[in-house]
Order: structure tokens, then sequence, then C-alpha cells
């Protein structure tokens, strides 16, 4: 199948296209950084999501909404506005059959930077909107809100042993999710799966439900 994926030179997104690619789809990368994949069936594009003219991509099966910024006064920009208006762009066609976001678990608990949370919970909100509005094409819309991920992003909590001791006992399982699990999650949602849609699936080691009681 053709994939579109944005986000794809480094963690979550670069798994997710390496995921497909094991798979043998074509896959088509949007990314404001340089390529970081050598594969035959894999094309990068560089561009940015928000400022720049996207170009055009005939006939996408499956969009996978990935790339993002964290505590940064672009995160409403290139979080939720970019992401709108990739899938207004390459989710509209007849060949569609799923579209995914990249969310997160801030984006239904609220406990992350403000703009960071906001934006993710307004991606999860607009995945619904596509959910209904792609239903035309027998197409599932759905998104992924992972908790803590082992990524590049999170080096400063992963070398600090203070700070990942404090971290990690916020999970149940004590422990957080590799890019390559989302990643697997990812195709999973978007071509396995044909019946669910609308749904946010929250992939964070049980973080949401620790609550810290103390008698």
């Amino acid at each position: 199948m053709k994939v579109l994926i944005t986000g794809t030179s480094n963690g979550i997104g670069k798994a997710i296209a390496l995921e497909f690619l094991e798979h043998n789809h074509d896959v088509i990368g949007i990314d404001i950084l340089p390529q970081t994949i050598n594969n035959p069936k894999y094309t990068h594009i560089i561009k940015d999501i928000y400022n720049d003219e996207l170009p055009e991509i005939s006939e996408v099966e499956i969009l996978i909404n990935n790339a993002g910024v964290q505590n940064s006064s672009d995160d409403i920009d290139i979080n939720l506005k970019g992401t709108i208006k990739v899938t207004e762009k390459y989710a509209f066609n007849s060949n569609i059959k799923s579209v995914l976001f990249i969310a997160s678990s801030s984006g239904s608990t609220g406990a992350e930077f403000p703009l960071y949370a906001a934006s993710k919970g307004g991606m999860i909100a607009y995945m619904k909107n596509i959910a209904i509005r792609i239903a035309k094409y027998n197409a599932t819309s759905n998104s992924l809100s992972p908790g803590g991920v082992i990524t590049d992003l999170n080096k400063h909590i992963l070398e600090d042993e203070k700070l990942w001791n404090e971290v990690i006992n916020e999970a149940l399982l004590k422990k957080w999710a590799s890019v390559e699990e989302i990643a697997k999650w990812a195709y999973f949602v978007t071509v396995i799966n044909k019946s669910m849609t609308a749904q946010d699936i929250l992939i964070d080691n049980g973080e949401a439900a620790n609550f810290n009681f103390v008698w």
C-alpha cells in the first residue's frame, strides 16, 4: 500500500516507517529534517507541515500524522494546525483506508506542558471528526496516545537516574514503551484493524491509572 507518514527522520515516526517498509509497503515520509532511512521503497520529502506548501501526492492509502514538537511556542501550530493541514490535503480520496494520529496521553490527562497537552487533545477531537468524514470511503480514523516512550527527545530523563526513578514510579508496569512497540500498534490499527474507528488508544504502562494513594 501507499503509506504517507509525517515526522520520519527519527523517533516514533522513523520506527513506524521502518515497520511498514519491513512489510514491503511503499512509504513516503515528510519531515523538516534530512532523510535517515535508506530503502528503495522509501521516498523522503523535506517540508515544514505548517509553514510550507505541501507537495501533491495522489492516492494515499494510509496516512499517519506523527510530526510534532514539544514544549514550544509552535505546539498548536505544528501539532494541531499542521496535522489538520496534512489530513485535509491527503485523507480525502477514494483509495484511503486508514488515518492515524500519534497523539499523547497528555491529550486526555492534561498532565504536561499546557500548549502541548492542548494540541494533542485537539488532535484527538479532530481524529473523531475525520472518522465521521471518511466513513464514506469505508476507512478508519484512530489515534494512539503514548505515555513515556524511549526516544532521544527524552534523553534528559533517561540519563538522569534520580529523575528517571521519579518518573518511572508513576507507571504501574515500571517501564516505558519502545518506539518499535508503538510502530507495531500503528501497523495493527491501520492495516489489520478494519472495524475500530473514532477511538483513542492509551499506551502508557498504567501511568494514568496510578493515583498515588497514601493512607
